[in-house]
């Protein structure tokens, strides 16, 4: 067993939500002593950087509540129980954009915030992309499709307009190829 390990004393789930619950765990730490967790249960997400055949990326503009503004993002959304993260995130591009793709490319997954939540990204590449209509966004969900350059991108992260993890890590990976 890992020497760092906490071992769990009791857990009690204090919220069931639609996206996600909330657990307080009593823990024993590596030391013998004893402390408090609290976590999020997520059932984890899909990030897609979307190329379009003129080489522009598709991002969406939308108010987030909990930053009380609006940031630019790329297309993303949550698994639904039993959906394939490559289901998801052929669903949330078409849902978010209005656009299919060809080919659809798996780069890695990545915990969001792994002090206190379990949300595990998983990032793709869209290539070959058509649109096929208009966006069929959730009915809560409101927002403006973007068609922009990595330049553009790279500008609005340092404007903080792109003020997300998941988008500035998409942006780090474009960079680096």
């Amino acid at each position: 067993m890992d020497h760092l390990y906490e071992k769990t004393l009791h857990s009690e789930t204090i919220y069931e939500g639609r996206i996600i619950n909330v657990r307080v765990e009593d823990v024993e730490l590596p030391n013998g002593k004893s402390s408090k967790r609290e976590l999020i249960d997520h059932p984890g997400a899909v990030a897609v950087i979307a190329i379009t055949p003129d080489n522009k990326i598709l991002a969406v503009r939308q108010y987030r509540k909990a930053l009380k503004k609006a940031i630019v993002e790329i297309p993303a959304g949550k698994l639904e129980p039993g959906e394939k993260p490559e289901v998801t995130a052929v669903r949330e591009l078409e849902e978010e954009t209005g656009y299919t793709c060809e080919s659809l490319d798996k780069l890695i997954s990545f915990y969001t915030s792994p002090g206190f939540a379990n949300e595990l990204v998983h990032l793709y590449v869209a290539k070959g992309l058509e649109k096929k209509g208009e966006q069929a966004a959730d009915e809560d969900e409101f927002l403006d499709v973007l068609h922009l350059s990595l330049e553009e991108m790279e500008e609005m992260l340092e404007t903080e307009e792109i003020h997300d993890a998941k988008t500035a890590y998409a942006l780090m990976y474009l960079k680096m190829k």
